[in-house]
């Protein structure tokens, strides 16, 4: 049985705020991280918050190393000669150094630590191609960044990221993170490209590898992006942190990565305004700018408040593809208890993951020990499916699914902020000595690892 007044959920399910908010973000267009429209989207978020009867709602800027996105083309020469110039074919990836390179492809399958190793010296001076799909039996997900470090630490001069989703066009997605530009310049390819090269380089496997030049064109200069906050219940030191990420990549409207997490954000804070008087614990809402080239507005927001303040933080990303709640808890099982209270509650399905993640703004907050989980739905979509694409557009939503989900998170963050539910912060070491060996790798690379 739910713990929030029936009229409130009454009033969650025939609510069209979030929804509408959703729809305007997907409006505007590109929300790259530094773009006009990544702040038009934040404005959106603080207007939003305001009409909920938030308090404190409004903007704080931080600078971001800056991406801007030129022309890439793909060319493969010997026996077949195509050239793939199209932004349906191919696409620089964010973070990626301009510059043109030609050199021997070497297929690495899905970039598994296994195909990288079974590739050896083959890759050294190689342009390498990996799937963006992570086997079902490797027991974690390998995050697109880890592959292209494997790309780097085996000495390629190149590295191509294809799609493994038929009809989704290329897949696109930061590289550099802090240590901006990348290495080795890095386009993102369609499955139906990749299939192709795929097919070439196998052809030729007992012979000298099909040759691909890649070209991309692009500028790394600074700028600033934003973070749009606002505040709910009463006035304490500690707060529940509630989170999304407002800014998408320029290829697409962002509409479930991560729109969505956004109007979730506004729309759990207008339903907990409903019942302020309740809450004992002050709740935080933050939509963060540039979470896709590298968590600097979750960043920003974890470097400037005590940690002491932060009770602990909800992320949501990627949270509308259907009403089936998925939580990472990063370990933290008082908050995967919450969680699975809440759902079981609410007859309401859920899927769990324990271990540590560094992808999505939680991890700025869980590298410091800080209780931190990513809110999420699943689908039945191999991989992203359709996200960080062309194709990630409203159309594919529910405002259904979106009331659903705003419910069970507003659910649980009643309860945390309403009761003297207290949950356990880890030390920095701990976390430290939680965290996979390829993410160890990946993070160094991208220079995020906090713990030198």
């Amino acid at each position: 049985m739910a713990q929030l007044p029936d009229r409130v959920i009454g009033n969650a399910r025939t609510s069209d705020f979030g929804w509408e908010l959703l729809t305007d973000l997907t409006d505007i267009g590109d929300r790259m991280a530094g773009s006009a429209g990544e702040r038009r989207g934040a404005e959106r978020v603080v207007e939003a918050f305001e009409a909920a009867g938030l308090r404190n709602a409004g903007l704080d800027e931080f600078d971001i190393p800056g991406w801007w996105r030129g022309d890439a083309s793909l060319a493969l020469s010997g026996p077949v000669s195509r050239r793939h110039e199209g932004s349906h074919e191919v696409i620089g990836l964010p973070g990626t150094p301009a510059g043109t390179v030609t050199a021997p492809l070497v297929d690495v399958g899905d970039g598994t630590p296994a195909e990288f190793e079974e590739a050896g010296d083959r890759l050294e001076g190689a342009v390498v191609m990996a799937s963006s799909r992570t086997p079902s039996d490797h027991g974690r997900w390998i995050h697109r960044m880890e592959k292209y470090v494997g790309a780097v630490e085996a000495g390629a001069v190149g590295f191509i990221f294809s799609n493994h989703v038929e009809g989704s066009l290329p897949a696109t997605g930061e590289i550099g993170y802090h240590e901006r530009p990348g290495p080795i310049p890095a386009v993102g390819i369609s499955s139906e490209v990749g299939a192709r090269l795929a097919r070439l380089a196998e052809r030729d496997g007992g012979g000298d590898p099909p040759e691909v030049t890649i070209d991309v064109d692009c500028r790394n200069e600074p700028t600033t992006s934003v973070n749009a906050v606002a505040d709910v219940g009463p006035d304490t030191a500690e707060a529940i942190w509630i989170t999304a990420h407002v800014d998408a990549h320029d290829v697409s409207d962002g509409a479930n990565d991560n729109g969505a997490g956004s109007a979730l954000v506004a729309e759990v804070g207008r339903l907990l305004a409903q019942v302020e008087a309740d809450l004992e614990r002050r709740v935080h809402l933050v939509t963060f700018g540039a979470e896709e080239i590298g968590l600097w507005g979750a960043y920003h927001a974890a470097e400037t408040t005590p940690h002491e303040e932060i009770a602990c933080v909800i992320n949501l990303d990627g949270a509308c593809s259907s009403r089936n709640l998925r939580v990472g808890t990063n370990g933290f099982e008082t908050l995967g208890e919450l969680f699975e209270s809440v759902t079981a509650d609410l007859d309401a399905p859920l899927s769990t993951a324990d271990g540590i993640s560094p992808h999505g703004d939680q991890w700025a907050f869980v590298q410091e020990g800080i209780p931190a989980v990513m809110a999420a739905t699943t689908s039945e979509a191999s991989g992203r499916g359709w996200g960080h694409t062309h194709a990630d557009t409203l159309d594919k939503l529910d405002p259904r699914d979106l009331r659903e989900v705003a419910i069970l998170i507003a659910e649980a963050t009643y309860r945390l902020a309403s009761e003297d539910r207290r949950i356990p912060h880890r030390s920095r070491e701990e976390t430290r000595d939680m965290i996979d060996e390829g993410y160890v790798r990946e993070l160094k690379t991208g220079g995020r690892w906090p713990y030198e």
